[in-house]
């Protein structure tokens, strides 16, 4: 009997999951919305966290991004039908390297769960390849798709890793991208699991940082997505700003490590709006709202195929530093108040 009703509990989590891939797959098919936003929780001043997941449906954000598995967070998505990105914190990576850890770790954040609307698994969130973590990334993203698979969810959700952009040796011209001595082994062996499985990577694309990087040659409407024109001219490609040029050198770098298959999801961007000369309100939302009206056209070198794109943050965060920038990048004030005037949709 004991079996049976085991037996019965299985069925229905695999059931409860099939259903929600169907409902995400006729999302897809009738032009969802790309955009998300990460819900990160580094301050003590926040909303609970079923505030902030009514916060995302009564503003039309159907997607989120968690920088690791939050029971509470987990509890409040139930039957939200918020697509989730799900972080494994990077300090459990070498730990996920043992199946059986992993095996657990998936029955506890995703399977216990089959009424949350799981899309991505983040194995590790910017690891450098001279890390001595950067090892585990690729066993663990194995282990957790292994597990992923025996649960029957492999084409509900995808594993992967979210990289930043310091990865890239070569960025200009964005035909000539390609990832850096010190990051090609590491990169090349994330590429071939991903290529394997038909998974995205995930890529954290900041203009912001670009910019005040090299203001003396980046032009800040060229950065904020407003050129009137094209600014950029590499071959056959015209760039009007700076986040598409910044995507197809990560593209080239994908095609050149043999992942010409392999898809980018950016899985942060965002502008802040205070702490810095370019970190302003007027900034922030031009640049939110520019590439709101901007990704469902893709890329030079991906036209058509919108970008789904997850905006960091949510909230300004005020445990976060040390830069005063990071304490700024919420779309919304810790009160629930939106910052911007923006529609994301």
């Amino acid at each position: 009997m004991a079996y049976f009703f085991e037996m019965n509990n299985k069925f229905f989590v695999l059931a409860t999951f099939m259903l929600l891939g169907l409902f995400m797959s006729s999302l897809e098919k009738i032009g969802a919305q790309p955009i998300g936003v990460c819900y990160g929780q580094i301050g003590d001043n926040l909303p609970s966290e079923q505030e902030v997941i009514n916060l995302f449906r009564t503003n039309g954000i159907g997607k989120m991004r968690i920088y690791g598995p939050n029971p509470a967070i987990l509890e409040a998505l139930r039957g939200s039908n918020i697509e989730l990105i799900l972080d494994v914190t990077n300090d459990k990576l070498q730990a996920l390297s043992d199946a059986a850890t992993a095996n657990d770790w998936v029955q506890q954040n995703v399977l216990n769960y089959p009424d949350v609307t799981y899309r991505y698994i983040a194995v590790g969130n910017e690891i450098k390849p001279n890390e001595g973590r950067a090892q585990y990334v690729v066993p663990a993203m194995r282990n957790i798709h292994n597990a992923i698979v025996s649960a029957n969810l492999q084409d509900q959700i995808k594993v992967s890793t979210s990289i930043d952009m310091s990865l890239l040796g070569k960025s200009y011209p964005p035909s000539a991208g390609s990832f850096s001595d010190s990051a090609s082994s590491y990169m090349a062996s994330v590429v071939t699991f991903l290529a394997n499985n038909g998974a995205p990577l995930l890529a954290n694309v900041y203009p912001y940082f670009s910019y005040i990087g090299n203001s003396q040659s980046i032009s800040l409407d060229y950065a904020l997505l407003r050129s009137p024109g094209v600014v950029v001219q590499d071959g056959e490609y015209g760039y009007q700003n700076l986040f598409d040029a910044i995507l197809d050198a990560l593209y080239s770098a994908l095609e050149k490590s043999g992942g010409s298959n392999v898809k980018v999801v950016v899985s942060e961007s965002g502008w802040p709006s205070e702490g810095h000369d370019a970190a302003t309100i007027d900034n922030a939302a031009t640049y939110y709202q520019n590439l709101i009206n901007h990704v469902n056209s893709g890329t030079p070198k991906r036209p058509g195929q919108a970008i789904q794109t997850y905006f960091f943050a949510m909230f300004d965060e005020n445990k976060k530093g040390p830069e005063e920038t990071e304490r700024h990048f919420g779309l919304f004030h810790p009160d629930k108040q939106p910052k911007y005037q923006i529609k994301f949709n």
